[in-house]
């Protein structure tokens, strides 16, 4: 059984052997095959080269195009560095007075080469894992790539000073994410990712309010086309867990500051996953062996056996390979159940 296989059977409920095991490895997998971080980012062949010999490597079942989170933002306008080595660094900030948002407009994907890229990316793995990997594409969730173009700080501000003005942007990324998202499912994305991490520091009102609608519809525009879809909100999401799962999306996935994901199992449609929630860094990176076999199994428990197999967020690279290793044959060794 190959993981496009596995995942795709996992997700809608039929038997398989274990749970797939989808670990997110970015600075790790660049560090692992020796490629300079700019290169991973801007770079698709190194991208997807890399994450093909990881997945190889460390037998996963899944790849993906995450690498940083300025794609869109830098072809919206905000002036983006890529150091040689180490994360991409914000230069100049698309919307820096309100009256900026009337710089948004739709993004057209074939106008932007980091949304060529993405598209690249996706075709090239197409090409070369085909339909043996679940290959995951993926967007800004609408409020991250608001604080992307405006500041976290600022953006928090607006909810209060410019509701209105905040709405619109929210809605003119919708819009432009809806157009990529189509464009990666057509190049072969079994699955689109959308990452929406601020959300957890936002109330469940306010999420409700401007966000939910929007991830919802991003949801629904790619179930309408035939992809899956996981919602990525990193952080204590414990008070807006149930609306997350009410977006639809496929694959949930929660990180550790949530705790046991257990009590949330009942929200779950037939069809619907959580992905997690390992501590990627006191568990997987620094942990004891004991510790991580032991994280895993309380996952996989606290789940009913309906778990993917993942840390919270990023695998770290500081991560030893040995340790990488170890999980992967610890993930191998759950058995799935019926």
């Amino acid at each position: 059984m190959n993981g496009l296989q596995r995942t795709m059977d996992f997700l809608d409920g039929r038997a398989v052997n274990r749970p797939p095991f989808h670990p997110i490895l970015m600075r790790f997998a660049a560090k692992y095959s020796g490629v300079n971080y700019r290169d991973f980012c801007l770079n698709y062949l190194d991208k997807c080269n890399t994450n093909i010999q990881c997945a190889t490597n460390f037998s996963y079942d899944w790849v993906n195009v995450m690498s940083d989170a300025y794609a869109e933002a830098a072809s919206f306008g905000t002036r983006i560095s890529y150091p040689l080595n180490s994360l991409p660094v914000v230069d100049a900030l698309l919307i820096n007075e309100i009256e900026d948002i009337d710089k948004l407009r739709p993004l057209k994907v074939n106008d932007h080469p980091r949304l060529v890229s993405r598209i690249d990316e996706i075709r090239y793995y197409k090409k070369l894992v085909g339909d043996s990997q679940f290959i995951c594409g993926w967007v800004e969730g609408p409020l991250a790539e608001y604080c992307d173009l405006r500041d976290l700080s600022a953006a928090c501000l607006d909810f209060y000073e410019h509701p209105e003005a905040l709405k619109k942007a929210l809605e003119i990324i919708t819009d432009s994410a809806m157009i990529f998202v189509e464009a990666q499912i057509k190049a072969g994305a079994h699955c689109i990712g959308i990452g929406d991490a601020v959300c957890s520091l936002i109330s469940p009102d306010l999420y409700i309010d401007y966000v939910f609608p929007l991830e919802k519809a991003l949801v629904d525009h790619a179930h309408a086309l035939g992809a899956k879809v996981k919602l990525h909100i990193c952080g204590n999401t414990t008070a807006i867990l149930p609306d997350m799962i009410l977006t639809g999306s496929d694959i949930v996935d929660i990180d550790h500051l949530v705790g046991s994901m257990e009590k949330f199992m009942s929200l779950l449609s037939a069809n619907q996953v959580f992905s997690g929630n390992s501590d990627p860094v006191s568990v997987i990176q620094n942990g004891t062996y004991d510790q991580v076999e032991a994280s895993v199994q309380s996952c996989f428990t606290s789940t009913k056996g309906r778990g993917i197999v993942s840390a919270g967020c990023e695998i770290t690279p500081e991560t030893t390979v040995e340790r990488l290793l170890a999980y992967s044959d610890m993930a191998h060794r759950l058995n799935a159940l019926d």
